[in-house]
């Protein structure tokens, strides 16, 4: 598998945003994912969008980040939001979100953040054993959804790097 760097708005960003909001309407039969995303959420230094392709160039995975501060729904300063880890049915099990996510961890620790912070829901459980089992732990609810019932809230702190011994 190869991972690249692509902005939110590359068609095959947005070929995968759409599967990922047909499974939501199909686990929560609500139309999908309604929190307002813009291209300019995942640009560096203050965001990183990522895709994993399989052999055949084919897009079956992806990931992003996007810089949150102190807000009025929830945020605080220093997170950094991960939205649209996803990988296609067909290659699921293969380790692909947990290297979308640690690549995420580690530029967001990079960029600065402090705190990487996520919102995912019950019917979800596979994301929520992902999360757990990478170090994340329930937090405060934010964000669009962080009045509903369904929602579930996760962060991990992002220590610095250790230094380099001599």
């Amino acid at each position: 598998m190869n991972i690249r760097r692509v902005p939110f708005d590359h068609p095959d960003a947005l070929k995968l945003n759409d599967e990922v909001q047909a499974e939501y309407d199909v686990r929560y039969g609500d139309g999908g994912d309604a929190t307002k995303l813009a291209a300019s959420d995942f640009a560096p230094p203050n965001g990183l969008y990522l895709i994993a392709y399989d052999e055949n160039d084919v897009p079956v995975a992806s990931g992003g980040w996007r810089s949150q501060d102190a807000n009025d729904e929830g945020n605080l300063d220093g997170d950094a939001e991960l939205k649209r880890m996803f990988v296609i049915e067909q290659v699921r099990g293969r380790g692909l979100a947990r290297r979308i996510l640690a690549a995420l961890e580690e530029d967001a620790r990079a960029a600065g953040r402090t705190r990487m912070v996520l919102e995912t829901g019950t019917k979800q459980p596979e994301a929520v054993a992902l999360y757990t089992s990478s170090g994340y732990e329930p937090c405060g609810k934010f964000g669009y959804y962080r009045f509903h019932e369904e929602s579930l809230c996760y962060a991990k702190a992002l220590q610095a790097p250790a230094p380099q011994a001599p």
